[in-house]
Parts: C-alpha cells; sequence; structure tokens
C-alpha cells in the first residue's frame, strides 16, 4: 500500500476552511453556499451554467444549493433575458452583506497562507491543485 502524499493535506485544508467558514459571524452557510455566495461576490451575476462551471456541484447539489440561498432571501433568480431557458443567479442585498464577509474570512485564511509563498511557489500549487482536479475530473 503506499501512503497518500497530497489527498489527506487537501481534505484537511478544506475541511478546516469549512469549520471557518462556519465560525463567520452572522453568517449562517454552510461550505457549499459559502463558495457560491463568495463566487458571485467576485464574479458578480451569474448564470447557473456560469455557477456550475466553476464550482462542479452536481446539478441537482446545485439546485438544492440556490433553493436554500433563496429561501433564505441571500440570492435571487431572474430568467435570462439573452437564453429564456436559463436563470441568472444575483446576490440580494443581505446575500452581498453575506457574501462580503465570507470573501473577508477566506482573504484572512488566504493571506496568512500565502506569507513567505514566492510567486514561483504559488504557481507550482496552482498548477499542481489543477491537475488534482482535471484527474479527479477524468475519474468521476
Amino acid at each position: 500500500m503506499t501512503e497518500l502524499k497530497l489527498i489527506p493535506n487537501v481534505h484537511r485544508a478544506t475541511h478546516r476552511i469549512a469549520m471557518h467558514i462556519a465560525r463567520c459571524p452572522g453568517v449562517p452557510v454552510n461550505q457549499g453556499e459559502a463558495h457560491i455566495l463568495a463566487h458571485l461576490h467576485e464574479q458578480g451575476e451569474s448564470t447557473i451554467a456560469q455557477l456550475h462551471e466553476a464550482l462542479e456541484h452536481k446539478r441537482s447539489t446545485l439546485t438544492g444549493i440556490l433553493d436554500r440561498l433563496a429561501d433564505r432571501k441571500l440570492v435571487a433568480r431572474a430568467v435570462d433575458a439573452k437564453d429564456r431557458r436559463s436563470f441568472r443567479i444575483k446576490l440580494t442585498p443581505a446575500g452581498a452583506r453575506a457574501a462580503a464577509k465570507i470573501h473577508s474570512h477566506l482573504e484572512e485564511i488566504e493571506s496568512e497562507a500565502l506569507k513567505g509563498v514566492s510567486p514561483a511557489q504559488l504557481k507550482a500549487f496552482t498548477s499542481l491543485i489543477q491537475r488534482v482536479a482535471q484527474i479527479s475530473d477524468l475519474h468521476s
């Protein structure tokens, strides 16, 4: 049996990020919801297809997350004017406040983690983690 060298650290980091998000004051969202809010904060209004492409949730999972966020008035859905078969998702004012808090929380983690990391190290890590994601896609 080969000892895993990469995956346990990715798992631990992901879990700890989720725990950090859960401690974000006044923002009662889970990890999946937080990532959608953070995406919308950074990218702005997005189609469901864009959210799916960015986060790779199963369509049913993404729909469930969006339903919960809409029920809590954190996002709003509107028919896409360019494609009436699709919806655009945007943050509500309450959602924008929550997303800003989440983004700030994630910025803190990233800023601390990147202290002393060279651009070359960041590039190598980014390349490696993207490769893990691509390989995972091929095997799903």
